[in-house]
């Protein structure tokens, strides 16, 4: 095990290295390029933009910005914004606690509910819980995420004020955990619609194959109780391939924080992606992206061992 995960970490640092080099050519060749903040500034004139060009190394070849980039990036230096001049990895380790806790509560209350929904509408296949619980599924995928949750404000925060429109607390309050609860309901709702509709569409389907199988037929013709055959013979096997959706979808959920957190004012890394992207603020959407495609290669490395840990017969060597 110690020797997969060493191996799948080092097979990563070349992955990662192309990845950050693509969005490094990508971020220079957009219009404007990283200069692009300082062209909205008409005190700036062209003897400071072309001293402001030397001082960040712009005037030196694309590879050579880049090997300098990569190398302050292993000391942990992604540089620093070009809007507040605060060091970038300040500022989103700053942020990056609220999107944790907005992911995981999503994360949570998406398999509660998603898993459920999938083992017992297998369980009960046609029935009318099965019918109403596709129909849910496909409503809440096709639900565009940015209408959904203004259409979610308007009516429990405009119309009827049982919840607060945005932002993490309410002044004097930001020590209540009650108070951030309330904060929390409207977007965790947004966020997990759409992992708990396709979580449980697949959930259904894998557990339907594995209610087919001999050994759950076998389980039933020795009396075992449908409870013990469905939780101990059939949801751990029917959980294999799920796990890897789940995981695969991790980073998704990272990307969906982007659009959730800017409509309700959530001071996440998503909120700052949106505001930095808004501003022409290359260093900072450079980090955020290097931190995103880190995450979608953790989460495959999780998938793997998740494998072994719900089905022993996987050998990760």
């Amino acid at each position: 095990m110690t020797r997969f995960i060493l191996r799948r970490i080092l097979t990563s640092i070349p992955l990662l290295i192309g990845i950050s080099a693509l969005l490094f050519v990508l971020m220079q060749k957009v219009p404007g390029g990283p200069m692009a903040v300082y062209g909205m500034n008409p005190h700036i004139t062209p003897a400071d933009r072309a001293r402001l060009v030397h001082a960040m190394g712009l005037d030196l070849p694309l590879h050579v910005q880049y090997l300098k980039w990569l190398g302050s990036a292993f000391t942990g230096d992604l540089g620093n914004s070009l809007f507040t001049g605060r060091p970038v990895l300040e500022m989103i380790a700053e942020r990056t606690p609220n999107t944790l806790v907005l992911m995981s509560i999503s994360t949570v209350v998406s398999l509660a509910f998603g898993l459920a929904l999938g083992v017992f509408a297998a369980i009960k296949p046609y029935s009318k819980f099965d019918y109403a619980a596709t129909t849910l599924s496909f409503l809440g995928y096709s639900l565009p995420t940015f209408w959904f949750g203004i259409m979610l404000m308007m009516v429990f925060a405009a119309k009827f004020h049982m919840l607060p429109a945005g932002g993490m607390h309410s002044l004097g309050q930001e020590g209540s955990w009650l108070d951030g609860i309330a904060y929390l309901v409207l977007p965790v709702t947004v966020l997990s619609i759409v992992s708990v509709a396709s979580w449980s569409r697949f959930m259904r389907s894998s557990m339907l194959e594995v209610l087919r199988m001999d050994y759950i037929r076998t389980a039933r013709a020795k009396g075992l109780a449908e409870r013990l055959v469905i939780m101990r013979h059939a949801l751990r096997n029917a959980l294999i391939p799920v796990v890897t959706v789940v995981m695969m979808a991790m980073p998704g959920l990272f990307g969906g924080a982007v659009m959730t957190e800017t409509i309700f004012s959530w001071p996440g890394i998503g909120r700052l992606f949106f505001d930095s992207m808004g501003k022409s603020d290359y260093p900072v959407m450079m980090g955020i992206l290097l931190i995103s495609a880190g995450l979608v290669v953790l989460f495959n490395l999780l998938a793997d061992l998740l494998y072994a840990m719900v089905d022993p017969r996987i050998q990760l060597e």
